[in-house]
C-alpha cells in the first residue's frame, strides 16, 4: 500500500521563481520515504536492529510542473520490489486535483555498517512493506555514461562541510543535487533528473566537478574525489 503525507509549499522550498526547488522536491520525496519507513516499524531503530542502512544508488525523476509557493501538494511512495541487496522504490507528487507533478523511480542497496558491504535483504527490515506495482513511466538504466566530447571543463574543487551530512555521517543524496544546480546556465528548467551514487564523500573530502554539456538539451556534473573518482555523477536534461 502506497504512503501519503499532504503539504504546503513553504517560502523556504521555493526558488526566485517562486516555485519548488529540485533539492525540495528530492527532500519531500526522502522525508516521504523516512516516514513511510517509521510508520511500517522498518525505520532506523529497525535498521540499527541489524547493523545496516539503505543506501540510495540512482534517482530518475521526471518533473510535469513544478507546484509554486503555498500549493497544496500529496506526496507519495512506495516499494515495488526487492532483489538480493537491492530495494526498488517509486515516489510521486499529486496536486489537490490528482494530476501528477513529479514521477520518480529509485535504486537502493541495504548495506551492513560493520563490513562496509551489500548484505542480503533480511526479512525482518522489509516485513512491514506492502508491494504496489510499479509507477506507469519510462524506466532508464540507472548508469550514467559521461559524453565523450563535450566536456566543459574541470572547476574549482571545494571541500565537504558539516552543512552536507547526514545521519550516516556522509553527504546527503540531496546535496550532491544542489551541488550540480551551480553549472546549470541561469535560465535552464529541468524536466528530467537522473543521479548515480557510486560513491561517499565524508567530511573534508575534496570535490572536483566535471561538467559536460549537450548542447542547449543536458548537463552532466561528475562530482569526483581527487583522483577523478565519481562521487556521484547527475544529470539535468532540459525542458525544450
Amino acid at each position: 500500500m502506497a504512503y501519503q503525507f499532504d503539504s504546503r509549499i513553504r517560502f523556504s522550498e521555493v526558488g526566485p521563481d517562486r516555485r519548488l526547488t529540485m533539492v525540495s522536491l528530492v527532500d519531500y520525496f526522502q522525508d516521504c520515504s523516512t516516514f513511510h519507513s517509521e510508520a511500517c516499524g522498518n525505520g532506523i531503530d529497525c535498521l540499527n536492529r541489524y547493523d545496516c542502512v539503505w543506501m540510495i544508488l540512482f534517482w530518475q525523476i521526471d518533473i510535469l510542473r513544478m507546484p509554486l509557493l503555498g500549493e497544496r501538494v500529496f506526496t507519495r511512495t512506495w516499494p515495488y520490489g526487492f532483489q538480493a541487496f537491492y530495494g526498488f522504490r517509486n515516489f510521486a507528487m499529486l496536486d489537490e486535483n490528482e494530476n501528477y507533478l513529479a514521477k520518480a523511480n529509485s535504486v537502493w542497496a541495504l548495506m551492513n555498517l560493520k563490513t562496509g558491504r551489500p548484505m542480503k535483504v533480511l526479512r525482518e527490515v522489509v516485513s512491514g512493506y506492502e508491494m504496489e506495482p510499479k509507477l506507469e513511466m519510462e524506466y532508464l538504466p540507472r548508469k550514467i555514461s559521461l559524453p565523450k566530447t563535450v566536456h566543459a571543463g574541470c572547476m574549482e574543487a571545494f571541500r565537504v562541510g558539516r552543512q552536507h551530512l547526514d545521519t550516516n555521517h556522509h553527504v546527503n543524496n540531496g546535496q550532491y543535487i544542489y551541488m550540480a544546480e551551480e553549472y546549470l546556465p541561469e535560465d535552464f528548467e529541468t524536466a528530467r533528473l537522473c543521479v548515480e551514487y557510486r560513491q561517499q564523500a565524508r567530511l573534508h573530502d575534496l570535490i572536483v566537478p566535471h561538467v559536460y554539456r549537450e548542447g542547449d538539451s543536458a548537463v552532466t556534473v561528475s562530482l569526483c574525489d581527487e583522483k577523478g573518482a565519481p562521487y556521484a555523477i547527475v544529470k539535468n536534461e532540459r525542458r525544450m
